[in-house]
């Protein structure tokens, strides 16, 4: 398939107005919308990994369109608790017309799941993701080409393990910047296996995965630089280490991205704008980046590239279920150095990793932060119906969010 021009690429972003409506009253357990506080406005920010991702190309809009999708309802029902106003969802399956992203808010977000409020996002956004891209080229060495181990990205079809923004707030659409077509080789001084690809192959790889995105959202009179990526996992690996490299690079595009502002040359956009981020506008970092600061797979000191990043905010969300199941599942979780209370994911199943923390939201040092959490409540409380155990009711990894302050 051959690869969705910049132009396309940017016509096809999704900024759909939803239908506006009163809802029931907020739920206990979830914080209300963003709103005016004087001169700041509160915001809520939250990253998801729901595992709506599917075998077969198109399954998932089948699975929308009932509006029964036991799964989907228990994601949709996490969503109403937490009621972010900018949203992140990872492994999310692209389709091109965004079809996806409409049924999933008119049957299911906007839809009371056992009397939880209906949220409403009045914008999205999506694009073109490299999973299941064809590339043409033999990438795992196995002397043939084609199938998933030879897309850009690893994936069964175009479009599998997506992502979609969802926002109460305007999406700057014109303005967003997507990493799609970075090539790997141009980061100076990369982690690239140029010995295990070949030099041809090597000049050609691309750096994401999915996709880097920069989706600017007007809150007030500031604009929020939503920094969206997705990682490879650093497992299922040869010797020769790709995937921890090449997750480990595609953490340091976003750290670079934040250092050399527009000053860097090798960073360009797919619309072949180059330079980072401007040192002045504040910016979240979300998504699923599959490296966890002391334990599993991941290269070394690959998520401190933004953990220890000067201009960013570690708040460290935290929540008693982490700790909780970590203890009670006890295998590879009982040698881990990250306190357990920051896992984000339950890879305990046999065989498997342990619990991990993957997930983040990383505001500016700028912003002002009001707290933080990760959405994972311990065995009886409400809500623990919702993550649970192997085969989860929703998805393997948990919500987290962070609440800001920005200037009305």
């Amino acid at each position: 398939m051959e690869a969705m021009s910049p132009q396309l690429s940017r016509r096809r972003a999704l900024v759909a107005a939803a239908a506006a409506g009163l809802g029931l009253p907020a739920a206990a357990e979830a914080a209300a919308p963003a709103r005016r506080n004087g001169r700041f406005e509160n915001l809520r920010v939250a990253t998801y990994n729901v595992s709506m991702n599917r075998s077969e190309e198109g399954q998932l809009l089948k699975d929308l369109a009932t509006g029964e999708d036991a799964q989907i309802r228990a994601v949709a029902e996490v969503i109403q608790l937490n009621n972010p106003d900018i949203l992140l969802l990872n492994e999310f399956d692209h389709d091109e017309a965004g079809r996806g992203i409409e049924l999933f808010q008119s049957n299911y977000l906007q839809v009371a799941q056992n009397g939880k409020s209906p949220v409403h996002y009045a914008y999205s956004y999506t694009a073109p993701v490299n999973t299941g891209v064809p590339s043409g080229l033999d990438l795992d060495g196995s002397g043939s080409v084609g199938g998933p181990e030879d897309a850009w990205g690893f994936g069964e079809f175009p479009g599998q393990y997506g992502m979609v923004v969802l926002s109460r707030y305007p999406i700057l659409t014109e303005q967003v910047r997507t990493f799609q077509n970075l090539r790997w080789a141009d980061m100076p001084s990369n982690l690239l296996p140029t010995e295990f690809y070949g030099e041809q192959i090597a000049a050609q790889l691309r750096l994401s995965s999915k996709s880097h995105w920069d989706v600017p959202v007007q809150i007030g009179g500031s604009v929020l630089h939503v920094l969206a990526a997705h990682p490879t996992p650093p497992s299922f690996d040869g010797p020769e280490k790709r995937n921890q490299r090449r997750n480990s690079d595609e953490i340091r595009l976003w750290a670079d991205y934040l250092s050399t502002g527009s000053r860097s040359r090798w960073i360009v956009d797919d619309a072949g704008t180059r330079g980072g981020l401007d040192p002045s506008e504040p910016f979240v970092v979300l998504g699923d980046y599959n490296a966890d600061p002391a334990d599993g797979d991941s290269w070394p000191s690959a998520i401190a590239q933004l953990l220890e990043h000067p201009r960013v905010r570690d708040t460290a969300p935290r929540s008693e279920g982490g700790a909780e199941a970590a203890r009670l599942q006890a295998g590879a979780n009982t040698g881990h150095r990250t306190d357990p209370r920051l896992d984000t994911a339950d890879f305990t199943d046999d065989p498997g990793p342990g619990n991990l923390r993957v997930d983040y939201v990383l505001p500016a040092t700028t912003l002002q932060v009001a707290s933080s959490a990760v959405y994972w409540p311990v065995q009886g409380e409400p809500g623990s119906e919702l993550t649970g155990s192997h085969p989860f009711p929703t998805s393997d990894h948990r919500l987290v969010r962070v609440d800001l302050q920005m200037r009305a």
